[in-house]
């Protein structure tokens, strides 16, 4: 098969621990470019949080694309047009806080360039840092969100955001889509959007089959666009139920793993470890 397009997800995926994309990793995706394949980023990030990596690998300059937001804003690199956007509306993003509230866990939502929470530690400091935005700790967080808001995002310890999770994905099921990104970020979006949604989108106006195309990724709001690709690829660090459903278990991220599948499946140039 000649793939033609890679998708990845950022953080325990393209990126290291320390939030750097590898030097090996950034030349086999510059070599991939170069030979015309696409490669697009999809991360439950905002955008403004995905910039920097996309200007680091040279996106606008090959004409390709952002997947935000867990696939809820697709974004032209080149033009900046975004091609797709979801939203949630104030009332339902109110009447999440009003479960966040009954359910004993935080909430944040992005407003601007900004993180919006009532209360800023910890988990809500961990988002600053991925994504480069501040955190705005209001007095009301229901005053603070007037206008739609693209997602959502539940905080708390990861053994009982997976009780809230599982709670949710049943009171919540038909209304929105409910996954998590990391074991203490429980994530909101309109009902239908994934990354797998966004990812069929995005072909659709290239004119790529899915067959064409390989998705990469660690997590749970992964495993969507991991089952749509036509070569759906886990990384080594994932968790054992999203390696099961992949067709191909890579290196971690800390070892190279996107690299050695860039060149295995699209260059074909290296010797594998």
């Amino acid at each position: 098969m000649t793939y033609k397009m890679i998708v990845l997800d950022l953080d325990d995926t393209l990126l290291r621990d320390d939030q750097t994309i590898s030097p090996r990793t950034k030349q086999a995706l510059m070599d991939a470019q170069e030979a015309g394949m696409k490669v697009v980023l999809a991360s439950g990030r905002p955008t403004y949080g995905m910039r920097k990596i996309a200007e680091d690998l040279r996106l606008k300059e090959y004409g390709s694309f952002i997947l935000s937001f867990n696939g809820a804003k697709i974004i032209n690199c080149q033009t900046n047009e975004e091609l797709f956007s979801s939203t949630l509306s104030p009332e339902t993003v109110h009447r999440l806080y009003d479960i966040s509230q009954r359910e004993g866990v935080g909430i944040l939502t992005y407003v601007g360039d900004e993180i919006i929470t009532e209360t800023a530690a910890p988990y809500a400091e961990i988002e600053s840092g991925l994504t480069g935005m501040a955190v705005n700790e209001v007095d009301s967080f229901v005053e603070a969100v007037k206008e739609p808001v693209v997602k959502a995002l539940m905080l708390k310890e990861a053994e009982r955001l997976a009780e809230v999770e599982k709670k949710l994905q049943e009171e919540l099921d038909g209304e929105l889509s409910v996954m998590r990104s990391k074991p203490f970020f429980l994530e909101f979006t309109e009902m239908g959007v994934t990354k797998g949604t966004s990812l069929n989108h995005l072909i659709g106006e290239l004119g790529i089959k899915r067959e064409e195309v390989i998705a990469v990724g660690d997590s749970y709001n992964d495993l969507a666009m991991i089952e749509f690709a036509g070569l759906g690829v886990a990384m080594g660090n994932a968790p054992d139920d999203i390696k099961a459903k992949a067709d191909y278990v890579t290196d971690t991220n800390m070892n190279d793993g996107v690299a050695k599948v860039v060149e295995k499946f699209m260059l074909k140039t290296a010797s594998f470890v």
